[in-house]
């Protein structure tokens, strides 16, 4: 039985993501779960029924705000009014966390509703350095920023992405959302190596990876698509215990499930695993000393 949260404000342990098929499950009695994430963009307005339930849920449980809208790699169309909603809703909330995407998202005042590539260049990492820099200013707070799926990578990249997130904590001071899904998909889609990323990312002082995210993915017969309508592939699980032993198993940790979303109990399950798999390697290390 997962202990229940008893500080509110503190992100911590397995949350699950709040969607709108849940809230009933959520308003009628307490649910087994430390935290909660929600996608920032669907509480920007001053009301409305999502928001009145985020907020009744708030007092019961941690928060974290997850953006999808930012696009803070955007070389063009780069919203600062969205940053300023954001900041509204973060003082509303109080969240534990608050993340954002490594991406782009607009071009010439349109925005693609996607989470496109970076190009892993030094043009592009002095240009997040620098939104990352006025996104945490804004916020007054520090953010997480997640390593996203990609489908296509440029041929001009001086670096991988894990360096490249690596670079801009060092810079800006700002922390890692560690997707293992994300890792997983790209080194079926790119030939990359996920245990390699994470080793990168282990070198960086004890905190910098803030954040973990677990979902599923679909196979085709073309690529491996991120599409977090499925339960966790074991060879992700197994990614995540890798990261455990690095990383220590104290980093908040979230299932991720957006599409074809099912019962609330197959989230706590879910979460029920990533629970075991941390106490499995709590128990390693324990047995090593």
């Amino acid at each position: 039985m997962r202990k229940p949260n008893t500080d509110t404000d503190k992100v911590y342990g397995t949350g699950i993501g709040l969607r709108s098929r849940h809230y009933q499950d959520f308003l009628r009695a307490p649910v087994d779960i430390n935290w909660l994430e929600v996608h920032s963009e669907n509480y920007f307005s001053d009301g409305g029924y999502d928001l009145h339930v985020l907020q009744h849920l708030r007092r019961d449980y941690a928060v974290s705000l997850h953006g999808v809208g930012l696009g803070i790699g955007s070389a063009q169309g780069f919203s600062e009014v969205h940053l300023q909603r954001l900041k509204q809703l973060a003082d509303r909330v109080q969240p534990g966390l608050v993340s954002e995407h490594l991406c782009w998202g607009a071009i010439s005042g349109r925005h693609m509703n996607d989470l496109l590539p970076m190009p892993l260049v030094n043009e592009a990492l002095d240009l997040v350095c620098a939104r990352v820099d006025l996104s945490q200013n804004v916020l007054r707070r520090r953010i997480l920023l997640e390593n996203v799926s990609t489908y296509l990578r440029f041929a001009g990249d001086d670096m991988l992405e894990a360096a490249f997130l690596a670079e801009v904590a060092r810079r800006t001071g700002c922390g890692i959302l560690l997707d293992i899904n994300n890792l997983y998909v790209n080194q079926c889609n790119h030939g990359e190596d996920a245990l390699e990323a994470l080793g990168l990312l282990a070198k960086l002082p004890v905190g910098t990876v803030g954040e973990i995210h677990l979902a599923g993915h679909l196979v085709s017969a073309d690529c491996v698509i991120d599409n977090h309508g499925s339960r966790v592939d074991a060879q992700v699980w197994d990614l995540y215990r890798h990261a455990c032993r690095l990383f220590g198993t104290g980093i908040p940790t979230l299932i991720e499930w957006d599409t074809d979303i099912p019962e609330l109990a197959v989230l706590l399950d879910e979460a029920a695993q990533a629970d075991q798999i941390r106490a499995g390697v709590m128990a390693e290390v324990a047995n090593a000393a």
